[in-house]
């Protein structure tokens, strides 16, 4: 597709036929659809709203038949502050299973998302990202120092590298620069699987073939070498005195009742979560406010003095408007269990709804000039309910997005303290599809050099 998404098939425009329970959509082959919505859902969306109006229907080849597209305030309210026996996140995360494991908080449902959540939350309290702070801060200067002076580089991929060794040292509690080599690489690999190694976990043939094989490979290695720091760290005498995320959910599980705590499986699935629903999303977050930054010298030249000043509100805000302009995620889903109406249509069991981040976001009912960015409106108020929701809401909101903002403004304020930054060519980057994220198409490109 190289001429836009207004140029498709008029094929797009039919309605879908068959039950009235569902909403309209397109009538295009189910495939076609599948390869549509996993390239170009970020064009395709706001076409078929255009199109069909504010709620439409999308049909996948696997795993879910039926996708309903959400893009109001109301209708998302409907679905995160629905029912959680009724709207399932797990089930609708189904596809992640194979690649995160069956104890993951994001697949799991009801009581059982409940008690990983619980056991969860002491990682993530207000004290507990306080204490991550000064970690986060000493991995990011040591990043941003061997940043090349003068020449244009792609800041998501040196994002990439910092988020990767957040995980490792402030997640994970892993300093040990043997153990640190050995893990390097294999949670690269873990991290960077691709949609058709995902789509084909599940299939027992095909572990024996080319990225299944690698994948599964990589996996065992890597679950050996946690497995090992999890036996470690339950043994480790100063465990009530470190901070990383592994031993404050050790702490948190003494504290439980008999048998309520993590057991070394689930520990070791929730720690996958967060790599994965961490280091990429973070770390293409972050590439996009740099983005947006250097193409905007007011706020650029605010945001220095930001960093300068200490004035972390700015630099978070900056960190929220690039994730409302540019969602890294552009929608998250719900399996219904029961028949349930959403957006005036009766939707049967089966069927997965799909609040629209990206849509929502970019409505100017809810976001004056939605296409500017302009980080002082979060400095102004917060936005209507349910209309910035990067980190999805209601029971299911990300039990990391308070982290991830810390790490967002620190990696910020190092960064500008440090440099003058530039875009390479005025232009702004696309937007590219790059498994479940949109990250820039040149990978925000920059060049920086010293303040004087």
């Amino acid at each position: 597709m190289t001429s836009g998404i207004d140029d498709l098939p008029t094929a797009l425009s039919a309605p879908v036929t068959g039950s009235t329970r569902r909403p309209p959509g397109p009538r295009l082959p189910a495939v076609v659809q599948t390869l549509l919505f996993a390239q170009y859902r970020h064009r395709l969306f706001p076409y078929l709203k255009r199109r069909h109006g504010d709620v439409f229907t999308l049909r996948l080849t696997a795993p879910t038949r039926h996708l309903v597209i959400l893009t109001r305030q109301e209708d998302i309210r409907t679905v995160f502050g629905g029912p959680v026996e009724v709207l399932h996140a797990g089930e609708g995360n189904a596809i992640m299973g194979p690649a995160l494991g069956e104890h993951s908080v994001l697949l799991t449902d009801e009581a059982e998302h409940r008690r990983s959540r619980r056991l969860l939350m002491p990682a993530f309290t207000g004290a507990a990202l306080a204490g991550y702070r000064e970690m986060v801060g000493e991995l990011t200067r040591a990043e941003v120092e061997s940043w090349p002076e003068g020449t244009v580089f792609g800041s998501h991929e040196r994002m990439q590298a910092l988020t990767l060794e957040v995980i490792l040292q402030v997640v994970f509690g892993v300093t040990d620069e043997a153990r640190l080599r050995r893990m390097r690489p294999l949670v690269r690999g873990i991290a960077d699987i691709g949609p058709v190694t995902l789509l084909g976990l599940p299939y027992p043939l095909l572990a024996r073939f080319g990225p299944w094989r690698r994948h599964i490979g990589l996996q065992r290695r890597l679950d050996e070498l946690l497995y090992a720091e999890i036996g470690r760290r339950r043994r480790a005498a100063d465990l009530h005195s470190r901070t990383d995320v592994l031993s404050r959910l050790l702490q948190a599980a003494q504290t439980e009742e008999a048998g309520g705590g993590f057991s070394d499986a689930e520990l070791r699935d929730q720690l996958i979560t967060l790599l994965l629903a961490g280091h990429e999303t973070t770390a293409t977050g972050l590439a996009w406010a740099l983005h947006e930054l250097v193409r905007r010298p007011e706020q650029l030249r605010r945001a220095q003095r930001a960093a300068d000043e200490g004035d972390d509100a700015y630099l978070t805000a900056v960190a929220k408007e690039a994730l409302r302009l540019k969602p890294v995620v552009y929608e998250v889903a719900r399996q219904l269990t029961q028949p349930l109406t959403v957006g005036g249509y009766r939707l049967p069991a089966g069927a997965t709804v799909m609040p629209a981040i990206g849509m929502v976001q970019s409505d100017p009912a809810y976001h004056d000039q939605p296409d500017r960015f302009r980080p002082e409106r979060f400095l102004d108020g917060q936005p209507p309910a349910n209309t910035w929701i990067p980190f999805g809401g209601g029971a299911r909101r990300c039990i990391g997005a308070g982290f991830a903002l810390l790490e967002a403004t620190v990696a910020l304020r190092e960064v500008l303290r440090r440099y003058e930054i530039r875009p390479d060519r005025p232009a702004p980057e696309r937007q590219k599809a790059h498994h479940v994220t949109l990250i820039p198409s040149r990978g925000a490109r920059l060049v920086v050099s010293r303040r004087r």
